[in-house]
This record gives structure tokens, C-alpha cells and sequence, in this order.
């Protein structure tokens, strides 16, 4: 059977390549293209396709902004994220949602059409490439803390972060406290906002 797959990625020369080679990679039919996030979510309420195939950093709305939204309405949806610069917390953020193929940029296309098929028939495929940088990631914050600091981010005050998080205040301080000093900045919202740079959260 004929997967239909939307191709979505910001590089026209890319996007072309890869509709003209992953038809000839494998049983993949390309019955959509956008170049932004915005436009990618359109096209799939349009054509509905077996697979998205979503660049992750595209105008608009990212690759795993797209990827939300479509598994938020139904996780059975099937994408894959390419990616140039494959980040752990990247990776941890698309595995979140639900993505179940996650894929860099400069790998073969023949890898590319096995990886779609692959998340079109229910499995998984996650670039080995991509899942070695995840296995050495330096982040120093336990999930506790990085939990902490995803509320902090919002501008939330302690006893805000505590009532979402259903932890007691003195825990959360304590949380904010190893946060701030691991990551060696001077107030909880620098904290926050160091960890999001690093691609932590």
C-alpha cells in the first residue's frame, strides 16, 4: 500500500530533493509540501496523509509545535521530524508528544523512506545518530528540577509553581535552589531561562 506523506521544511532545494526521492526510495506518495509550520498544519487538515514529515525548525511554528498539535488531537497520528542539529532536549521534547521517527537531515534518503514507512505501520525509528547525542547529554537538573523550572518560566511564583505541580513550597524552593546554583545563575528565572537556551526543557 501507497504511504501519502506531507513533506514540510523551510529549504525549497531540500523539500524538492526529498519529494523527488523518497517516491522512488520506497511505496511514498508526496500528496502535500509546505514551508512553514503554519501552512504544514493547513495541508494536513487538507489532505490528511499517512505520515507528516515535518523539518524541525521551520517559520511559524516548529517542527515539534506542528507535531503537538496533531498528536494532541489524535495520537495515533504518525510523524517524523527531520533535523539538522539533532538536540537531546529536542529529542526528549519530540519522544513527549508522541513523535515516533526523528531523523537528521544528512542521512540517506533510502534511510529517510524506511524511517516513514516504518512510523506509517506503527513502529518507531529514531536515528541512531540522533540517539547517541541523547545517551552523552550533559544536563546537570534531575526531572524534578527541570519540572520546576518549565512552571518557573511562565513568570509563576513559588507558591504558584507548588500548587501546579501538587508539591509542598519548602520542596519547591529546594528545587529552584539546586537549579539556580547548577546552573550558576542568580535568580530562578535566569535559571529557566539558561536551561531553555541549552535545550534542557
Amino acid at each position: 500500500m501507497t504511504v501519502s506523506v506531507l513533506l514540510a521544511d523551510d529549504e525549497g532545494l531540500i523539500r524538492s530533493a526529498l519529494a523527488t526521492l523518497l517516491p522512488l526510495e520506497a511505496d511514498i506518495d508526496v500528496v502535500a509540501e509546505a514551508d512553514n509550520g503554519v501552512d504544514a498544519l493547513a495541508r494536513y487538515e487538507e489532505f490528511r496523509p499517512d505520515v507528516a514529515v515535518l523539518d524541525l525548525e521551520m517559520p511559524g511554528l516548529s517542527g515539534v509545535d506542528v507535531a503537538t498539535k496533531l498528536l494532541g488531537e489524535d495520537q495515533e497520528r504518525a510523524v517524523v521530524i527531520l533535523t539538522r542539529h539533532a538536540r537531546p532536549g529536542t529529542l526528549r521534547s519530540a519522544l513527549r508528544v508522541g513523535v515516533r521517527g526523528f531523523v537528521g537531515k544528512d542521512a540517506d534518503p533510502k534511510l529517510i523512506a524506511s524511517a516513514v514507512i516504518d512510523v506509517a505501520e506503527g513502529g518507531r525509528y529514531i536515528d541512531p545518530n540522533v540517539s547517541a547525542q541523547a545517551l552523552i547529554d550533559d544536563c546537570p537538573l534531575t526531572e524534578r528540577e527541570l519540572d520546576v523550572l518549565r512552571v518557573a518560566v511562565d513568570g509563576y511564583s513559588v507558591s504558584e509553581i507548588a500548587a501546579t505541580l501538587h508539591l509542598a513550597e519548602g520542596t519547591v524552593r529546594n528545587y529552584l535552589s539546586n537549579a539556580i546554583q547548577k546552573t550558576g545563575s542568580r535568580t530562578r528565572h535566569e535559571a529557566a531561562r539558561t536551561a531553555r537556551e541549552r535545550d534542557w526543557l
